[in-house]
């Protein structure tokens, strides 16, 4: 179309624009509602562009947005809107031309902004990507790829002390053509590939994307293990071509479900499906991949927060596109576009890091249910110690619940005995029979596990002749010592500081350390079990990207050692070599100002406990406590998760607590102390106005969080509380509205935590 505007002599430019904008009402009459990555819970209308071809529901567009220009989801085009179109801009562009996402994530998508009441433009936004939110194209048209070289002599010499390249030409050999992020997510980093090309070993080529098509069906390379009778009722019960179900994979640790997962994606893939496994922490990446890529003969395609952003968005088009067969990720992983999905698998379901706590604070093993239910494909849940979310709702039905009672293979159960600290004294956190035992094993040739979850030196730093103690000037917590380097660090907010020679209160030099941790542990066990080596496994001693790799490499070597460590150890490693699993204070969740507080310290208990005795070697068990005769410690002694399980849900039932009733947080934050408390009361009065609308809501609150200073901010919550989960949605969408249609002061940052796994 041809558009001649007539003007008077030398108009000026925002003549030009006005004249424009009236051309472009009059020619439109089409209305884009776009998610904007905004905290606002709205949804914006805008023009279409006039001239070009009508956009796709689920694609980028570019959209002014008063000063800037910013990238939102188009969400769906009206022939209406509820404001006049002279108050409408229009667009600037079309980003795609085909949906970022497939009708059924789509629906997901906007499911989880209603359901965990968070602004849908900013939903969106977390599930893409940071290069695709700000504007690289879906597809790449070309990209360097390696391949492996073969000479027919010297190859034996060549690589005959260097067995990681030759791990590296294997895998070349074995997949294909690699793209560099493609070689790192394998476990590989350019140093090595600079070395095999220096040998003439690799050769270069570019792969034209945009011709990309899924990989052919994939095939098993390697001759799955012989399930046992259990394993077999399991994988005949999950049955991946029926569509929907959800089933609890409920077995003991070292029970052989990795093995259920393998068989049962085996049945998808051959369908030429895609499978999606979610494991809860990074480090379990590494070992998954090198485990299934063992296994299976297709890429396996890893997504978690340590990759770049570049193999973030390589392996987003990979899955996207149907290239990669098999997907393993932590939490956000379970956004990724599938081309053809087939099945998904939450490993170790019940861990609380499945559960966002900044922003869109979506649990994940949730939302994959529901997308599951939207996919119609089957999601499996996987965990030794389910959570009384996911065990009561197979107690009722609601799950096909599968039991895997018995450790697969010839492992057999750890003998477990309790050492109680009240009696024995310990020394650096090491009882008198415990150092028994731990001589003992690493004599007899085997490994020891040490668990205690307090990593640094020491949690206190005190003074010895006032009592002061050093505490973080943002947070209402203790700063805890590091020796390397030597600091005082808060594990809340990160902040730093050195470690003062003197007290600041009475200025006396007798400072000294209160308690453990695993680096004041580890200086202890490598003088006191020398010459075995000790191997710290926790945040500060796995940052670098290969570091726990390494780690896990060193211990499956086999060689006598004591393995010191935090959570990291606790989730679903397999060492064959681990006889002794010693938990060195049990009692650290005993008293959790939080409800949750028993389930997560059974959980932990009875995770870190099926670290021993995974292979034909006997396993032993030992738990240090000071309240031996606690009752959630006791029962551990002589009942099994589920029995314990089952007495912790007849207290939230008699408490009208979380499974059988639903919780959501409003919480409050703010950097004035005053300006918190108003708000919170502001809030507070607002749900109180709703509630005589709205019926069974239980308002409890405002009060402050256990820790009511984080980060320099104060935090308040309101417990909002139903026992209907219908009605909570009803209310909490009200009050969300009538909360932002107020003012908020500049200071202060509201959040809802629908379902909140987390009230500290």
């Amino acid at each position: 179309m041809l558009l001649a505007f007539q003007f008077n002599a030398g108009p000026s430019s925002s003549d030009l624009y006005t004249a424009y904008q009236r051309f472009v009402i009059a020619s439109s009459s089409l209305f884009l509602k776009v998610a904007v990555p905004t905290p606002l819970r709205r949804v914006f209308d805008y023009l279409s562009v006039v001239g070009t071809k009508a956009p796709v529901a689920g694609t980028r567009i570019r959209v002014p947005f008063g000063k800037r220009q910013v990238i939102g989801i188009l969400l769906e085009i009206t022939d209406s809107s509820t404001l006049p179109a002279k108050q409408l801009k229009p667009a600037i562009e079309y980003l795609d031309s085909e949906p970022l996402f497939s009708a059924e994530l789509f629906k997901a998508l906007l499911w989880a902004s209603d359901y965990y009441q968070h602004p849908v433009g900013d939903t969106f936004a977390t599930a893409l990507p940071k290069l695709i939110r700000t504007g690289s194209p879906i597809k790449q048209p070309r990209e360097i790829r390696y391949r492996a070289l073969h000479p027919e002599q010297d190859l034996e010499s060549r690589l005959a002390r260097a067995p990681r390249q030759r791990e590296l030409l294997e895998t070349l050999t074995r997949r294909g053509p690699l793209s560099i992020a493609e070689i790192r997510q394998a476990g590989f980093d350019r140093a090595l590939l600079r070395q095999l090309k220096d040998k003439g070993l690799t050769e270069t080529s570019l792969a034209d994307q945009s011709e990309e098509k899924p990989y052919p069906d994939a095939v098993v390379s390697a001759s799955p293990i012989r399930p046992n009778p259990e394993q077999v009722m399991a994988l005949t019960a999950i049955e991946p071509e029926l569509g929907f179900r959800c089933s609890l994979l409920d077995g003991v640790t070292g029970s052989g479900k990795t093995e259920v997962y393998m068989q049962v994606m085996t049945k998808v893939l051959e369908a030429g499906k895609q499978c999606l496994l979610l494991v809860p922490e990074i480090g379990l990446t590494p070992q998954n991949l090198r485990r299934f890529e063992q296994r299976f003969n297709c890429p396996v395609v890893a997504m978690h927060s340590a990759m770049t952003d570049r193999e973030r968005l390589l392996a987003w088009r990979a899955t996207r596109s149907g290239c990669a067969p098999i997907v393993i990720g932590t939490r956000s992983a379970v956004f990724v576009p599938l081309a053809n999905p087939g099945i998904i698998i939450i490993d170790e379901e019940h861990d609380a890091s499945f559960k966002q706590q900044e922003g869109l604070r979506y649990s994940a093993r949730d939302f994959a249910i529901k997308r599951a239910q939207l996919e119609n494909i089957p999601v499996v849940l996987g965990s030794a110690t389910p959570s009384l979310e996911s065990l009561n709702n197979a107690l009722a039905g609601k799950f096909q619940h599968l039991k895997l009672s018995q450790r697969a293979g010839l492992a057999s159960a750890p003998k477990m005995s309790l050492i109680d600290m009240a009696s024995d004294p310990v020394s650096e956190g090491i009882s008198g029979a415990l150092s028994v035992k731990i001589k003992k094993h690493l004599q007899q040739g085997n490994q020891v596990l040490l668990f205690i979850n307090r990593r640094g030196y020491a949690p206190i730093l005190q003074c010895d002749r006032c009592r002061w103690y050093c505490k973080c000037h943002h947070c209402n917590a203790n700063m805890t010592v590091h020796a390397n380097p030597p600091s005082l660090r808060c594990h809340h907010c990160e902040a730093r500081t050195d470690i003062p020679s003197h007290c600041p209160n009475c200025k006396s030099d007798k400072i000294s350390t209160l308690g453990a941790g695993t680096q004041k542990l580890e200086q202890f066990l490598s003088t006191e079990y020398r010459p075995f080596p000790v191997l710290r496994i926790d945040r500060d001693s796995t940052r670098g990207r290969e570091a726990f790799a390494q780690l896990a490499d060193k211990i499956n070597q086999g060689e006598p050692s004591i393995l010191l460590g935090t959570q990291m150890l606790a989730k679903g490693h397999h060492f064959p070599d681990v006889t002794l699993v010693a938990i060195l204070d049990a009692d650290i969740g005993l008293f959790s100002p939080d409800f949750r507080g028993q389930e997560q310290m059974i959980q932990t208990i009875v995770q870190v406990a099926g670290r021993a005795g995974r292979s034909s070697k006997v396993g032993e068990v030992v738990i240090q406590t000071r309240y031996a005769e606690h009752p959630g410690i006791a029962s551990l002694m002589t009942q099994s998760y589920e029995h314990c399980a089952k007495a912790l849900l007849t207290e939230r039932k008699l408490s009208h607590m979380p499974p059988f009733s639903y919780l959501c947080l409003l919480r409050i934050e703010s950097s004035v102390l005053q300006q918190g408390i108003r708000f919170a009361r502001h809030c507070f009065g607002t749900a109180l106005r709703l509630q005589q609308q709205v019926q069974q809501i239980e308002l409890i609150g405002p009060l402050p969080a256990p820790m009511e200073k984080k980060a320099g901010r104060f935090r308040f919550q309101l417990h909002i509380k139903s026992a209907s989960r219908p009605r909570l949605q009803r209310f909490l969408q009200q009050l969300a509205m009538k909360i932002e249609a107020g003012k908020t002061p500049s200071q202060v940052r509201w959040s809802m935590d629908v379902d909140a796994q987390d009230l500290l």
